[in-house]
């Protein structure tokens, strides 16, 4: 097979574990090897789709071919059209099956691997995770990284206080659902890739604010003024891109906190989506909640967007819905 002059392949996916604390750039060795240098992105769903766009348009990247591995070829069509968006074919774009990938590139690994595709495509998540730094990616040796994109859901931590990268987990055993992706890092970070711990993603037309707003009109559990951790989808994929651009010697066996550093409110979500053309027919529903329940925990990630050297483009929510591109 003719190896292209340079790609990434990116696995969709989740954050790994935190270590105790973020890197400064080390002497991390970059040995000459024959692996290839593509990028993969495995799962190239919302998160994945923006992360191809990013790849190919970024100057750094230039001349490298971005691979999207998907478990089927059903969709993509759909994924080279929203990824390419009415620009000129790329042949930079490769999608593939998982299967296609594993025969195509056997002993040719990728130089750098993105995976973000969720839990529920698979039976055993952190055999899926391990088996991509494993089969798919070249390894710390190749020069190249590993990164998977957790949740903050992973946290522990007592309820209203503020979380950071290094904060305990929940325990995998006693919180299964939580758990898959509390071992996925594990399996991640021991390969030498990282982990991204993303707040709650979303879109105009996906997130807790369309489920409530169109969804919940009689009421949405849990209390009014419950704090919310949020993230654009692009920068999501931004991020990752980051991870990528400051290399192994700064992201190698760690864990980041993604967030846009603004928590909000359930009522303050559903009322900064008022303001969008969208959701301006709709109104704000009733929280179910009492001063009883939960509050939820507060994201702080500064350390990992001063590591990643990464901002958000869209600083909150608020921010977001009152852009020119959703704004009434």
């Amino acid at each position: 097979m003719v190896t292209s002059p340079a790609s990434v392949l990116l696995v969709l996916g989740v954050a790994m574990v935190a270590s105790s604390a973020l890197p400064t750039a080390t002497a991390f060795a970059t040995p000459a090897s024959t692996a290839n240098s593509d990028i993969a992105v495995v799962g190239v769903g919302v998160l994945g789709t923006s992360l191809c766009k990013q790849l190919l348009d970024d100057p750094r990247f230039a001349g490298r071919r971005v691979t999207g591995i998907t478990k089927s070829s059903a969709r993509h069509g759909a994924v080279r059209e929203q990824v390419l968006a009415g620009a000129d074919e790329d042949d930079r774009l490769v999608l593939l099956t998982m299967d296609e990938a594993l025969a195509q590139y056997s002993g040719e690994s990728f130089k750098d691997v993105v995976f973000c595709a969720p839990p529920s495509g698979f039976e055993d998540y952190p055999k899926a995770v391990r088996d991509a730094a494993t089969q798919l990616w070249s390894g710390t040796g190749g020069g190249g990284s590993f990164v998977f994109t957790s949740s903050g859901g992973v946290y522990e931590g007592k309820d209203g206080e503020t979380v950071t990268e290094t904060s305990p987990t929940l325990d995998p055993d006693a919180n299964p659902r939580q758990g898959r992706l509390v071992n996925a890092e594990k399996e991640c970070v021991a390969s030498g890739g990282c982990a991204l711990r993303l707040a709650g993603l979303y879109t105009l037309e996906r997130g807790a604010h369309n489920f409530w707003l169109e969804k919940c009109p009689d009421g949405v559990k849990g209390r009014e003024d419950g704090i919310v951790n949020l993230l654009h989808y692009d920068d999501a994929a931004g991020a990752a891109l980051a991870a990528l651009k400051v290399g192994p010697e700064v992201t190698s066996k760690q864990t980041f906190l993604i967030s846009d550093g603004n928590p909000t409110t359930r009522r303050g979500i559903c009322e900064s989506a008022l303001k969008t053309k969208r959701y301006s027919e709709y109104t704000c529903p009733p929280f179910l909640g009492t001063k009883e329940d939960l509050l939820g925990k507060v994201y702080d990630g500064t350390r990992s967007d001063e590591a990643l050297k990464w901002r958000p483009k869209y600083a909150s929510f608020d921010d977001f819905c009152t852009s020119e591109l959703v704004v009434r």
